[in-house]
């Protein structure tokens, strides 16, 4: 058997690690990648992850380097994340210089030495603008663009004049969710609110469907909320993506209940802070507005009640001048009224006294007349009684019996007692009344006369 030069692998390694250290030794390269398989351990500050790249098209791996990340390039990522407000973890795609280096046991290595956040910083921006875009084509109803300026049905709703009923979106953990409660829980006004918390996780682009679903579970809970708070709690400002999400944007622009952000950035906009009702940077501002809102309701009513309170003394003074005017004429006219009734009863007590005098002295005259009314009534009654003798008698005397006994006669005609004769004709029928007897007879002539021809 024929015996091969060999060396051991351990010879191997180091004879490619001076070759790569020779060929790489001053050598640092900018790259394009995409990260995956993050870890990071906070005692050593290391950060190991894969450095890939995809076809575009077909998804192929088409690279892939084992990396790390410590010292300065550990310091290099803490500064990307406060610059570009994204955490360095998976799936993020970035600009990084690294050196080559090779391990007799860990192989061939990139570390990282330096990543370029306005490459980032931009790859995000485009992607947010892209959204806002499709934002504003497949909700024309709901959101518009006006220059710089965003406006949705969300934006464009009238907050209550108190702020009472909440609903707030946040992790369970959130420091931000008790900075924001502790804030409207302790206010100098003793404003009381209703505090319902919904909680979910609020980093992580992958979670934007739960998020959404969110809004979606408090606009149905049939509660009358006056307004919907997004907070995020505590930690590195990092991975923003989710607030930047479509699902997300488009539920906060149709929701019909005011949405305030308080998701705790200082830099950055996303697009849940331009499609919101309200925007605040961290949870305690979004209750420190809450707060103010109700109190410039108070003021005004405070003020109200101010100008109601002028108002009314001013009304006071001026009615109350008018009323002891009033007053003074009242009493003035009164005296007058009474001054002039007084004088009138004075002459109606007069005139009655008077008049009573009067009658009194007429009364007392006809009761002295009646004492003497005695003495005149039998001489009275004696004329009066010679009076009806004498009527009497010449009633009598004219009576027709006594007429008929001196002579005379009555003529009927037709039954009727009458004293001319021009309505009888002759040979009419009549009857003659005597003193004793009725006689019958035939009228033979009639002839005038002027009642001279009588002879007795």
């Amino acid at each position: 058997m024929e015996i091969i030069d060999a060396i051991q692998l351990a010879e191997l390694s180091a004879h490619i690690e001076t070759v790569i250290k020779n060929a790489y030794r001053e050598s640092s390269f900018w790259v394009i990648a995409d990260i995956t398989n993050h870890t990071f351990k906070p005692s050593s500050n290391y950060h190991y992850f894969e450095l890939v790249e995809k076809d575009t098209r077909s998804n192929e791996l088409l690279a892939r380097f084992s990396s790390k990340a410590w010292g300065q390039g550990a310091k290099q990522i803490e500064q990307f994340e406060k610059a570009t407000g994204q955490r360095f973890t998976n799936n993020i795609h970035v600009l990084v210089q690294v050196k080559v280096e090779f391990h007799a046991v860990y192989g061939l290595q990139l570390q990282l030495t330096g990543i370029d956040p306005h490459f980032t910083l931009g790859l995000i921006e485009q992607q947010k603008q892209a959204t806002l875009d499709r934002l504003i084509a497949q909700n024309p109803g709901f959101i518009r663009r006006e220059g710089e300026e965003y406006f949705t049905r969300n934006k464009n709703l009238t907050l209550n004049r108190v702020i009472q009923s909440i609903a707030v979106i946040s992790s369970g953990s959130s420091a931000g969710l008790q900075d924001f409660k502790h804030t409207l829980d302790n206010n100098g006004f003793g404003y009381w609110f209703r505090i319902d918390e919904y909680h979910t996780e609020v980093q992580g682009d992958s979670n934007a469907l739960s998020f959404r679903n969110k809004l979606i579970g408090i606009y149905h809970s049939g509660v009358r909320y006056d307004a919907i708070v997004i907070t995020r709690g505590g930690g590195a400002q990092t991975d923003l993506l989710l607030f930047d999400n479509y699902l997300i944007g488009q539920a906060i622009a149709r929701i019909p209940i005011p949405v305030i952000t308080g998701i705790g950035h200082q830099k950055n906009t996303t697009i849940a802070d331009l499609m919101a009702h309200t925007t605040t940077k961290t949870p305690t501002q979004s209750a420190e507005f809450i707060i103010a809102h109700n109190r410039r309701f108070e003021e005004e009513l405070l003020e109200l009640q101010k100008t109601v309170i002028i108002k009314s003394q001013q009304l006071c003074s001026v009615h109350g001048k008018r009323l002891s005017h009033l007053q003074t004429r009242v009493s003035h006219n009164g005296r007058d009224l009474l001054d002039h009734w007084k004088d009138r009863l004075h002459l109606a007590r007069q005139t009655v006294l008077q008049h009573s005098q009067a009658i009194l002295y007429n009364k007392k005259t006809a009761l002295n007349l009646l004492t003497h009314l005695e003495g005149f009534k039998s001489r009275y009654f004696k004329s009066q009684e010679g009076y009806l003798t004498h009527a009497i008698a010449m009633i009598r005397l004219a009576s027709p019996e006594n007429t008929l006994r001196r002579g005379f006669a009555l003529i009927k005609y037709n039954d009727k007692i009458t004293a001319r004769g021009e309505p009888i004709p002759v040979g009419a029928e009549i009857s003659v009344l005597l003193h004793d007897r009725e006689l019958g007879a035939t009228v033979h002539t009639k002839t005038d006369h002027d009642g001279r021809k009588f002879d007795i």
